[in-house]
């Protein structure tokens, strides 16, 4: 934690920035162990130049803050409390007045972007995207146990998933189970909500689980991940309940070649778009171009979508301790929908895949 600070704090300095104001809960717990939903109500890390750093939250949680190991101030304010006035306070004892204050554009909304500036009218602000998404973006070895961890527990998910089918379930009975099953197991939130889509249903990316019934002849879409310590993973299965057809199984196996292909050319040096590129190269030539229709992955880490992107127009090198999706898809709409979809880490030769249920296309009931 505090070597992350202290590279922040190093940041800020090379680019004449006396003052960050961290405010998205993702990077206020990744610079201090905090982690928080504060909701409605103001949340933030505050970060100087060269002065100690401080942690501003609701009072109630104050407690929280402190006992998650932040060795530095933290302020608590009530709900009949100004925190923005707070805030200031506490900036101007440490830094006095301040030139340029790094925010988060993409996180602040224009109400509280407006504050700020009411706050501190002779102040420039600029962006804070970029350094942290450079800071996040290579995972250390403890960061790394946690996505492995996470990784373990999406590949018994998707072993409970596939236990509770049977003919006449529904979508959502299915998703119930597999978030039941792991919360009696400890687990106590998942990365998102859990997707469960059968046959026609699975042909839309983003489909939402419903009261769809399990029948013969469909392919079953399991897209889930839960967090483990703060660490989110990620993972898409397509399992066949009941025979499949020759069309099924095609698109399947298209999808598993082109996922497989990706996954193999992962190592330092490659670019975002060479890996998108090779899968989306395999789906075109078995003639399913137009029906892959999003990029091939993001990164993934205490967020479930993290930067960079992984898609055919983003030039970045993989480097040594990334982590992201691969995730190859065809959605032939109102028919079939098949994704494939594992987290990896680039090694120094190679990728270690951190989800590890089998790829072989599965065969239910």
């Amino acid at each position: 934690m505090q070597q992350r600070m202290e590279a922040l704090k190093r940041r800020l300095s090379r680019q004449g920035i006396q003052v960050g104001i961290v405010t998205s809960p993702d990077n206020v717990f990744y610079f201090t162990g905090f982690m928080s939903d504060p909701h409605e109500r103001v949340l933030a890390a505050v970060f100087f130049e060269d002065s100690d750093p401080f942690l501003i939250c609701p009072l109630m949680e104050a407690p929280d803050a402190v006992r998650s190991g932040f060795p530095h101030s933290v302020i608590g304010y009530g709900d009949a409390e100004d925190p923005w006035k707070k805030l200031k306070e506490e900036v101007e004892k440490r830094a006095g007045t301040v030139k340029r204050i790094g925010i988060e554009k993409s996180h602040l909304n224009v109400e509280r972007f407006e504050i700020l500036r009411s706050a501190f009218p002779s102040s420039g602000f600029v962006p804070l995207e970029e350094t942290i998404n450079e800071l996040r973006l290579i995972k250390d070895e403890r960061e790394l146990e946690r996505l492995r961890k996470a990784g373990e527990w999406a590949d018994r998910a998707i072993e409970i998933a596939i236990r509770h089918l049977k003919e006449g379930i529904t979508e959502l009975e299915v998703a119930a189970a597999i978030e039941y099953e792991l919360k009696r197991n400890g687990i106590e939130q998942m990365s998102f909500p859990t997707t469960v889509l059968f046959g026609a249903n699975a042909a839309s990316p983003h489909g939402n689980p419903g009261t769809n019934k399990l029948k013969k002849g469909d392919l079953v879409l399991f897209d889930l991940g839960v967090v483990y310590e703060g660490y989110c993973s990620d993972i898409t299965r397509t399992v066949a309940f009941g025979e499949v057809t020759e069309e099924q199984r095609t698109v399947y196996e298209t999808v598993r070649k082109a996922q497989e292909a990706a996954v193999a050319l992962c190592k330092p040096g490659i670019t975002c778009a060479e890996l998108d590129r090779e899968a989306r190269n395999v789906i075109e030539k078995a003639g399913f171009g137009p029906y892959f229709t999003h990029r091939l992955g993001h990164g993934l880490g205490i967020g479930i979508h993290e930067y960079p992107s992984v898609s055919e127009t983003n030039g970045m090198p993989l480097q040594k301790g990334m982590v992201f999706t691969v995730e190859p898809g065809i959605y032939i709409p109102g028919k079939i929908g098949v994704r494939i979809e594992d987290d990896v880490c680039v090694t120094e030769d190679g990728c270690e895949v951190l989800t590890r249920f089998p790829k072989t296309l599965q065969i239910i009931g």
